[in-house]
């Protein structure tokens, strides 16, 4: 066997194994969700005819042509009895694009499908596109809604890491068949972490925005902003309002966005976001859930203080180490919750929980009191209320 058909035949053994494995959910965990031993997606799970050239004439050594980075930062959708991600796959050139990948169980066995998607352009091309939120919308149409990046026409000169970011929009019926829309139109300069809310709210289209000053940096931006717009095919936003800020020496300090969107409950909207607060190793996102009001989805009834997940073990070092970020869950009709994240700007995991139990969390966790003497306060009570169920 030579070089090129040996390289080959273990790759594909390789790869057959990963697709093929087990996940294993852990033990006890912290009563809120269970992590999974293993991500659901990597790099590794790109299929071979995406990176090698399968031809032995033209690439006798089996190298890799066009190589995978990472996949990350998947939006999902649970459709005709399949769990879909459409994951953020970034190349070696760093570009990102997104692909559909499909698994029966919803925590392992995710394979990705034959073609990644050739997502439409605007009259402005996107330089790179990322991080779509998928919504099954009471309109009928299936909503993706992702960051386009376009270099910042007002950089210096040799400025070549500028950048403007904005919503794209794009529908589908089928999953397979993609149509782009114009960009969300705001009067923010950036806008980065844009979800639409599933439903109609006064006839309107309602999204959660994250409105920005600068690529990176918040600035005057002040966290989760609401706002609507009558036309989804050429939608504005006129009147744009915050109505989850950021807040000082907090999770959410350095800036704050909505995840996917909300999970529709009895008791009100389920909401899971991200919060980012500065460290001497950079920036650290971890991941925070708030509940809205049923009828009033930008009116926040409950704020649990702190974090619900944060970057554990493995998940802290990667590409963009100590990040976990999330903007795919998956609801089921039965109640259960799959809560899909990326670690580290690099990898795919899965947390399932039950629509209870996070209910159940955003209705009894304290709110954060934003002060340490209030917080041993709120912790010295907790523990007289155990001691006295043990006297």
């Amino acid at each position: 066997m030579n070089t090129f058909e040996h390289r080959k035949h273990k790759l594909t053994e390789r790869y057959e194994a990963l697709i093929a494995r087990q996940n294993q959910r852990e033990e006890l965990g912290n009563g809120i969700f269970d992590r999974y031993a293993e991500p659901v997606l990597t790099a590794e799970h790109a299929p071979l005819a995406w990176k090698y050239d399968m031809n032995p004439e033209t690439n006798p050594y089996f190298m890799e042509r066009l190589g995978v980075h990472c996949v990350f930062n998947p939006g999902a959708i649970y459709r005709n009895g399949t769990y879909m991600l459409v994951a953020r796959v970034e190349g070696n050139d760093r570009k990102s694009f997104f692909a559909v990948a499909e698994s029966e169980n919803g925590v392992d066995g995710f394979r990705f499908r034959e073609l990644p998607i050739l997502l439409p352009e605007t009259e402005e091309p996107d330089v790179n596109v990322y991080d779509m939120r998928l919504v099954e919308h009471e309109d009928g149409w299936i909503y993706g809604l992702f960051c386009t990046e376009r270099k910042d026409p007002n950089a210096p000169p040799g400025d070549l890491s500028s950048a403007i970011a904005q919503c794209g929009i794009v529908r589908t019926k089928d999953m397979t068949v993609w149509e782009r829309l114009d960009d969300l139109r705001t009067a923010s300069n950036q806008q980065r972490n844009v979800v639409l809310h599933p439903e109609f709210i006064d006839g309107k289209y309602a999204f959660y925005t994250r409105p920005q000053d600068g690529f990176i940096d918040a600035g005057s931006g002040g966290g989760i902003g609401w706002g609507l717009s009558a036309s989804i095919e050429h939608a504005v936003i006129e009147n744009e309002r915050i109505v989850d800020s950021r807040s000082y020496h907090t999770i959410k300090e350095v800036k704050n966005g909505q995840g996917p969107a909300p999970i529709k409950t009895e008791k009100g909207w389920i909401h899971i976001a991200h919060g980012v607060r500065n460290t001497a190793a950079g920036l650290r996102y971890v991941l925070y859930a708030f509940l809205s009001d049923l009828y009033e989805p930008d009116k926040v009834t409950h704020r649990p203080g702190g974090h619900l997940l944060a970057p554990e073990g493995d998940e802290r070092v990667g590409d963009v180490s100590n990040v976990v970020f999330c903007n795919g869950v998956i609801a089921r009709d039965n109640g259960d919750v799959y809560i899909y994240y990326a670690s580290s700007d690099t990898r795919c995991h899965v947390a399932t929980t039950t629509v209870g139990q996070l209910l159940d969390y955003c209705l009894n966790t304290p709110e954060d009191p934003l002060r340490s003497y209030a917080c041993v306060e709120q912790r010295i009570e907790l523990i007289a209320r155990n001691k006295a169920l043990l006297d």
